[in-house]
């Protein structure tokens, strides 16, 4: 009962973004995105093979596109009642600059049938696909980025009127870092200086963002979403410790303590240094930005330890299937507690924003038997980090709402289609949908919490 009392006091809902589930592509005029371009590579010195694995294109999900009434009719009959979306810039903006009312359009009608079905809208502003046109210039590592999305925000914002709850950025952390650093997400681009200059262009966008719409929807809630993750060292030894101290300023503190007025934690690794190059007199000051709320998307936790033989980044990471068996098809640790710690590291900076985990979910590889998906070990999941996420509210944290990730089955980056996180179950050949054991169970579980809804 404790727990239900908690959990009233929440909002509920399901996410999904643009990118990796609306297909769409042969059906108007869209533009094309980093993604479609980096899927379409040739990494092969003999036949063909793609950077995805399976040679799976983005082209080829869920097609919400042309589904989007019946799943929204899916959310509403499981009992959710927010449901969180992203724009394709591409699509507003074929080249990332001229308007395609044909694209606005499209989104204007996910919104009203949203509100026809009481279904409150949460959009995403960028959820990763950059308009392929603006990398031509170096995408978010050239700072012209911050004039191209500011563009891009005030017209989307003023063309939608009725959303009030608004994320600027999805996880910069991740687009920033496997894009820019890593190579292994679009645009493939493997250079520190870059991703840096990435960062910082991406912070001023967050804080540039949040000012243009609260000028043009005054009473609108406006937040952005991060990647937190839970890091531990590997040993109590001294030097383990600092080298997840080290993990933790790179992975979580780089992506958030600008905006909070803390600068960047030059302090703790001398290597940010090579940022200041990027930032222009008054930067530093404007970063500083009163969000109405901060995501949480939390899904593991990492372990690292002391490599002393990387004199410039002296840390080491312990992959998960070194440590644990209970993995996900992603091979990420399945580590509940994760998730208390990370919205308790927010809680600790004394935000006065209220916090929305906008992402927690887990992947497995589903297989219909019978017209049914057992999912058990998700329906698991889902108890076990609701727990910890009810459990740090209990202990004082400002959270508001919990998004499950995701409503479907996607295109998941450079896994392809094969790790599954859909509460509903998408046949990607025919696009057929089926509502898997964890839909069923998170409609009951939700429909129990309604008569104390109801009553507030």
């Amino acid at each position: 009962m404790r727990q239900n009392q908690l959990a009233k006091d929440l909002v509920w809902g399901v996410a999904i973004s643009a990118a990796q589930t609306e297909s769409g592509s042969s059906a108007d005029p869209k533009g094309k995105s980093i993604w479609d371009e980096f899927c379409s590579k040739n990494t092969a010195w003999f036949g063909h093979q793609s950077p995805i694995k399976n040679n799976d294109h983005i082209a080829e999900s869920a097609d919400f596109f042309t589904h989007y009434e019946a799943d929204i009719d899916l959310i509403k009959k499981l009992g959710f009642t927010e449901f969180r979306f992203s724009i394709a810039w591409a699509r507003v903006m074929p080249d990332g600059k001229q308007i395609d009312p044909e694209g606005i359009a499209f989104y204007q009608k996910v919104v009203a049938y949203c509100l026809s079905k009481q279904i409150t809208p949460w959009i995403t502003l960028y959820h990763w696909d950059l308009p392929a046109a603006l990398q031509t210039y170096g995408g978010w590592s050239n700072r012209q980025i911050i004039a191209d999305f500011l563009n891009y925000v005030k017209y989307v914002v003023s063309a939608l009127p009725e959303v009030k709850h608004w994320i600027i950025l999805n996880e910069p952390s991740v687009f920033l870092g496997a894009g820019y650093l890593l190579g292994i997400h679009a645009p493939g681009v493997k250079n520190f200086r870059k991703m840096l200059a990435g960062t910082h262009h991406a912070m001023l966008c967050i804080a540039e963002a949040f000012k243009a719409i609260k000028h043009i929807q005054p009473d609108s809630q406006v937040g952005s979403s991060f990647s937190f993750t839970h890091i531990e060292s590997y040993s109590h030894h001294p030097k383990d410790i600092k080298a997840a101290k080290l993990a933790d300023c790179l992975i979580n503190r780089l992506f958030i303590e600008p905006l909070l007025g803390l600068s960047y934690p030059f302090e703790d690794y001398k290597a940010l240094k090579a940022i200041k190059p990027f930032i222009q007199p008054g930067d530093l000051e404007n970063l500083a930005t009163p969000l109405d709320f901060i995501g949480i998307q939390t899904y593991t936790r990492e372990v690292f330890k002391h490599n002393p033989f990387n004199f410039i980044l002296p840390i080491k990471h312990i992959p998960a299937h070194e440590r644990s068996l209970d993995l996900s098809a992603t091979n990420w640790e399945m580590y509940p507690e994760s998730l208390y710690q990370c919205i308790m590291k927010v809680h600790a900076y004394g935000l006065g924003a209220a916090l929305y985990i906008t992402e927690n979910g887990v992947a497995f590889k589903d297989e219909p038997i019978f017209e049914r998906v057992h999912d058990y070990p998700r329906i698991h999941y889902y108890k076990m980090h609701i727990n910890e996420v009810l459990r740090a509210k209990q202990n004082g944290a400002n959270v508001k709402g919990y998004f499950a990730w995701s409503l479907l089955d996607n295109f998941e980056w450079a896994e392809g289609y094969e790790p599954r996180f859909g509460l509903v179950y998408v046949d990607f050949k025919t696009k057929q949908r089926l509502l898997k054991d964890s839909a069923y169970w998170f409609q009951k579980w939700l429909k129990s919490l309604r008569p104390m809804l109801d009553s507030n």
